[in-house]
């Protein structure tokens, strides 16, 4: 016996799910739940709703051989329950969509291959304005019937565009995602929302991109002219060159509005507040003070609340005494300092017996891709790159050298080199000492044995010239080595006048990145085949998209074709993703079972993605059954549910094998008799003399009570 049941859809009967997604109180009724889709907690829910490719399962439970001795025992095969059945055999029923070689309709490979025919149309003009503009009668753009999207649409896009929020690409660990080497802007970036959102807008048309894209500058300008943070971008991190250029100057744009609300806040240059300046007046007294009184009493006698000698400078000012060095000087060095962000363990100056303060110095200006290339270009022009790369750095190094001024106003130039750049000084195997050796010290080495290196030491050295040009300043007092408001307007005047055709290859990069790493964070269990698909598309990615990033523009048929079919494998992937999720999460608690059906439909599905030689001739049917062991039957009869009440009456009608309230769909049923037939019409044949007569009936029911269909083999010898 062979009893096949099928798992009932979910919208199979709409008097049950009025009966869930309503609740009748008194007269009213109140519809209190909203249905949800398969997918809603999938990382694409967000954007779109896929079908569940998975539309039901097909249980088979076969009994192989059962004996009777009776008509009555037979009888009792109409309440036999599939849990006693020998064998299980499921079979997913898989959506026609997935045996579909075009694209998908809702998916992101259909809308990333609207967005490469907007990048094939971005080479016709040289302005995105043009395509906005309706006064290009002559031209190709004029026959662009695309339309533009509703300012209340585009309105409401860019609200969820900037909506504020902590940018979800710093929580993601993209150093182990193959997506780095993708050039593009980090899922759940700024720019990043903006290709997803333009993606779903208006059929992604190329009039559409450009009317979001000029809507979206002019929020960033409103954001720069306000000094408003630029939502999902982070204005304490590093530019990220491996990200494309848009995301860079947004960037660095979130890093021009923190220092430019900074430069407004903070007081001017030179001026001292009014404790500050009573503070160094006090200081100065107390040096002046206690000189006085040392010179008429004992140290011992001198009460330490007149005294005021930094905690820094004790071990100095014992050192001092010790070796002759006046310790007026060391308090008034200590009051000349600025800017110390403490002292450097073992390490002393050289003419002096004074720590080494470390300075606090200005962050190295940020630079994104292209600034960096005009640097360089710059440095080829002069013919002597290696010369020419110290100069470009001249602000920075004299900043640091000013600072370390402020810090140690007693140090010399062999100073900063043994703290700026340690590989520049030689020395002679002395190291230097703690103030508190050399203060026990009954012979002290001092100073260390030692020398600036070649490059230093020689005659003219740049270095060297900074240095004797750098004033003592601490870096409060500095002016900024980046110029917020310079490098802001530059920022935008770069996005304002970003020709179509580079904006389009950036926004191409970026959502193909940002799809794949939404359907890289799908959960779909142990599917190790699919994670190496998955991690072949990011290698795909990174190889194809490469051409885009090219300084010259690449061969528009060319690259287009390859965009094209870049869409096609991407298609793949999605919808092997989908599946996998589907099938993960109706099977999770058997993952055994699920990564043996997903096997089966990979193994079907692979000849389609046209890969190796399988792809030349493969099956057109899925058809495959996967054996479902005994410890996982509860899971499979979990995708049965009980019948609702309006589904009760079932029970009254039904023919029996039932499965939690379920009645199989088809059963086939064959009796063979082993008894020899002495009666029967073809008791006299020679043919079946030798081997035993055998009288089999093979009938098959299909359908329920209510749809009935019969049909009784022949009687045969077989």
């Amino acid at each position: 016996m062979r009893l096949t049941y099928r798992t009932p859809y979910a919208d199979d009967d709409a008097e049950s799910q009025d009966d869930i997604n309503r609740e009748r109180k008194g007269d009213a009724i109140e519809f209190n739940h909203i249905k949800k889709q398969w997918d809603d907690d999938c990382p694409w829910a967000e954007w779109y709703s896929s079908e569940d490719p998975i539309k039901g399962f097909e249980l088979t439970a076969i009994w192989p051989k059962k004996m009777f001795e009776g008509s009555v025992e037979m009888a009792e095969l109409e309440n036999e329950s599939p849990f006693d059945a020998e064998k299980w055999l499921l079979f997913p029923i898989i959506s026609q969509n997935m045996f579909d070689d075009s694209i998908g309709k809702f998916g992101f490979a259909s809308q990333l291959s609207l967005l490469v025919s907007a990048l094939d149309m971005s080479f016709e003009a040289k302005y995105l304005e043009d395509f906005v503009s309706a006064e290009n009668s002559g031209s190709d753009i004029s026959k662009i019937s695309d339309c533009i999207p509703p300012p209340a649409v585009v309105d409401r896009i860019l609200k969820e565009i900037f909506r504020n929020g902590v940018e979800s690409w710093k929580s993601v660990d993209f150093e182990k995602r193959n997506s780095r080497f993708i050039k593009g802007a980090p899922l759940g970036s700024l720019f990043a929302e903006f290709c997803l959102h333009l993606l779903w807008l208006g059929n992604c048309n190329i009039r559409a991109i450009s009317t979001l894209w000029i809507e979206f500058v002019r929020e960033v300008r409103w954001c720069w002219e306000e000094s408003q943070p630029l939502p999902k971008m982070s204005a304490s991190s590093s530019i990220d060159l491996a990200t494309c250029l848009v995301h860079q100057k947004l960037q660095m744009l979130a890093i021009c509005i923190e220092k430019k609300n900074l430069l407004v806040h903070e007081p001017p240059s030179g001026v001292e507040s009014e404790a500050s300046s009573v503070n160094k007046v006090d200081l100065h007294d107390a040096c002046d003070q206690s000189h006085d009184m040392l010179s008429k009493t004992s140290l011992g006698t001198i009460s330490p609340q007149r005294l005021v000698i930094p905690h820094d400078a004790e071990e100095s000012l014992n050192c001092s005494q010790r070796h002759g060095t006046g310790y007026r000087d060391l308090l008034a060095t200590d009051v000349r300092r600025k800017g110390s962000a403490g002292v450097v363990d073992s390490m002393m100056l050289l003419h002096s017996y004074q720590n080494m303060h470390s300075p606090i110095i200005q962050d190295a200006p940020p630079m994104t891709e292209d600034m960096h290339e005009e640097r360089l270009r710059v440095a080829e022009a002069f013919g002597n790159l290696l010369s020419f790369s110290g100069q470009l750095e001249r602000d920075i190094l004299s900043s640091d050298m000013s600072a370390f001024k402020a810090a140690n106003p007693d140090a010399v130039f062999e100073d900063f080199i043994r703290w700026h750049s340690p590989s520049d000084w030689e020395s002679d195997g002395v190291e230097d000492k703690s103030i508190h050796d050399i203060v026990n010290s009954p012979k002290p080495n001092w100073p260390p044995k030692g020398r600036l290196s070649q490059r230093m030491a020689e005659h003219g050295s740049l270095w060297r010239q900074i240095w004797n040009t750098s004033p003592a300043i601490p870096s409060s007092k500095q002016r900024p080595l980046l110029d917020p408001i310079r490098e802001g307007e530059k920022i935008l005047h770069y996005l304002e006048t970003l020709k179509p055709y580079q904006l389009h290859e950036q926004m191409v990069c970026t959502s193909f990145r940002a799809a794949a790493d939404i359907l890289n964070q799908t959960k779909f269990g142990d599917f190790r085949l699919l994670k190496a698909k998955i991690d072949q598309l990011y290698c795909t990615l990174a190889s194809t998209l490469k051409s885009l990033i090219a300084n010259h523009v690449p061969d528009r048929f060319e690259l287009i074709g390859d965009l094209k079919q870049l869409c096609v494998v991407f298609d793949h992937i999605e919808k092997l993703v989908i599946l996998a999720a589907s099938i993960h999460r109706k099977l999770f608690d058997a993952p055994r079972l699920s990564q043996a059906v997903f096997q089966d439909y990979f193994d079907f599905y692979l000849p389609k993605m046209g890969t190796g030689l399988a792809s030349l001739c493969y099956d057109k049917v899925f058809n495959v059954k996967q054996v479902v062991k005994v410890h996982e039957r509860d899971v499979v009869a979990s995708l049965f549910p009980p019948p609702t009440a309006s589904q009760s009456w079932r029970k009254v009608l039904s023919m029996g094998n039932l499965l939690f309230g379920h009645e199989p769909i088809l059963r086939e049923i064959i009796f063979s008799v082993y008894d020899n037939v002495s009666n029967g019409q073809y008791s006299g044949s020679n043919l079946v003399a030798s081997m035993g007569d055998i009288e089999t009936h093979r009938m098959y029911i299909c359908g329920t009570s209510n749809d009935l269909r019969v049909a009784l083999s022949v009687t045969s010898w077989d």
